[in-house]
């Protein structure tokens, strides 16, 4: 049996692990092997992200594979989430600790920027979902504040990108991650100078972009040193996470609809190219870049996080839930008694999601939840109900009949969400792998160095090694007249 292994860091906003990938005989073998916590920093009324913890983290998971496990990986691969970045100045040293994407800086950055370029202007050109942190709006918010950091910048590297170039020494944007920033001409590797510079952001700050699958280089000396390990290359594999994550959907037909499913559920189709109008500008559609030229159509819809953050305020009040326990309070709570819009701008980042939660259900003229069941039924229904409409919309941009929801990351583990998925939607849902995103860093290394050829050969061996689990649409509850009501909430 000739084992190949791939080391994958698969960093989200509330951990990040060290996953080692065992490829052979077209299965594939996961083990975790280093599992830490990451948390924005609140500091000076500011959010962070601590990129040197992040960076010793992943160092001591590549120590741990080497000599705790004694196993020399291939090659390393890293994926983050997406927008946010690192500022450089021109000696290469990281000038400042990161902002996080849910800091409020940016709370009034679209508008601000759309009265310079018009809102149908910056959809046309880059072909990207308005969210206020988008990377566009985060750069444009230090030019209208004339940032002193700013103005010390000699170059700017997203999340992976900034981690890559600490392990390898090498400054480059990759594709997938760089596509989430809104500054790209969609569809290609090349930044969006004429809408950038119409917004006064510099534009020499931004790297050279590089494909799903660049090895970039070796690790530095420095890095073998303290790790132990050879100077094995780092590899831009699809470096935004869900770009990972869609790598290991275990389907090679394309009459799927996929939904991500972590703090955010990101939900869409795979198109072989960008798809922008008007239409699809007007329902805040996304083009973000994939593998192997795909383009990931989606819309990104507040997902896991409203239950991380009612259950870090419960906890904080004494009361520690466990998932299972949160899914029985849910399950013997009347369902559809309440209802929210989870991508109201009021979950975005509040000091307390339950009262949130409680804000919505009030002004919206539904009363309050009771108890801690209520609040969590709540948001699962509303979820659910989410992937109902976010389905209807993304159906009118596909050629064919969609057939099935492959939920794929962590949410996948949800069997209570993903059956009010398949209830809600009418539609047969297939729930795995949950490490799709590590699966699919893992094997973009793969085929970096000639071990798979294809995308196609990826996801059949995605889905001949995971365990996957068929949720089949049933009829007990009313979701027409719960789905009616939900739309009158929306709109």
């Amino acid at each position: 049996m000739n084992r190949k292994y791939f080391l994958a860091f698969d960093l989200g906003a509330s951990s990040g692990r060290a996953i080692l990938g065992i490829l052979a005989d077209e299965k594939l073998e996961l083990k975790e092997i280093h599992r830490f916590t990451n948390q924005m920093q609140l500091i000076n009324g500011h959010y962070f992200w601590n990129i040197f913890s992040l960076f010793n983290e992943l160092k001591t998971g590549l120590k741990i594979c080497v000599k705790e496990y004694g196993i020399q990986p291939q090659s390393i691969g890293i994926d983050t989430w997406g927008v946010d970045f690192v500022h450089l100045n021109r000696e290469g040293q990281i000038l400042s600790l990161p902002f996080a994407y849910r800091d409020s800086r940016t709370n009034t950055s679209m508008d601000d920027l759309f009265q310079k370029v018009s809102g149908e202007e910056v959809y046309a050109q880059t072909g990207i979902q308005f969210m206020q942190f988008n990377s566009l709006f985060q750069i444009f918010s230090m030019v209208k504040d004339q940032s002193s950091l700013l103005e010390i910048t000699d170059s700017i590297l997203f999340m992976p990108d900034a981690l890559n170039y600490l392990f390898s020494g090498v400054k480059k944007s990759e594709f997938s991650i760089a596509s989430t920033s809104q500054m790209m001409m969609p569809g290609t590797c090349d930044w969006n100078y004429k809408l950038l510079e119409k917004a006064g952001i510099p534009t020499n700050i931004l790297q050279e972009i590089v494909l799903p699958g660049t090895i970039l280089g070796n690790i530095t000396d420095e890095v073998a040193r303290e790790t132990g390990s050879q100077k094995v290359p780092v590899i831009a594999v699809a470096a935004h996470d869900t770009g990972s994550a869609i790598v290991a959907v275990p389907c090679c037909d394309s009459n799927f609809v996929y939904i991500s499913s972590g703090t955010w559920s990101v939900m869409g189709i795979e198109s072989p190219r960008p798809i922008i109008s008007e239409q699809s500008r007007h329902l805040n559609f996304t083009n973000e870049g994939g593998v192997d030229g795909t383009t990931r159509f989606l819309k990104n819809i507040m997902g896991m996080w409203l239950i991380q953050e009612i259950q870090r305020v419960w906890e904080g009040e004494g009361t520690k839930y466990t998932w299972p326990a949160m899914v029985d309070l849910a399950q013997k709570s009347e369902p559809f008694k309440l209802l929210i819009n989870p991508d109201d701008p009021m979950f975005l980042n509040p000091r307390d999601m339950t009262q949130a939660v409680r804000d919505f259900c009030y002004q919206t003229a539904q009363g309050t939840p009771q108890n801690h069941g209520e609040t969590i039924r709540c948001i699962y229904d509303s979820l659910a109900l989410k992937y109902r409409y976010t389905l209807e919309q993304v159906s009118e941009f596909t050629e064919q009949p969609v057939e099935v929801i492959h939920i794929i990351g962590g949410g996948a583990n949800n069997h209570f969400l993903n059956q009010l998925t398949a209830d809600a939607t009418g539609l047969t849902v297939v729930a795995g792998p949950t490490e799709a995103t590590a699966i699919g860093n893992i094997m973009v290394q793969a085929k970096a160095l000639g071990y798979v050829d294809s995308l196609n050969e990826i996801r059949r061996i995605v889905a001949s090694s995971s365990e996957l689990t068929t949720f089949i649409p049933s009829d007990e509850l009313d979701w027409n007249e719960a789905y009616d009501r939900y739309l009158r909430i929306l709109l």
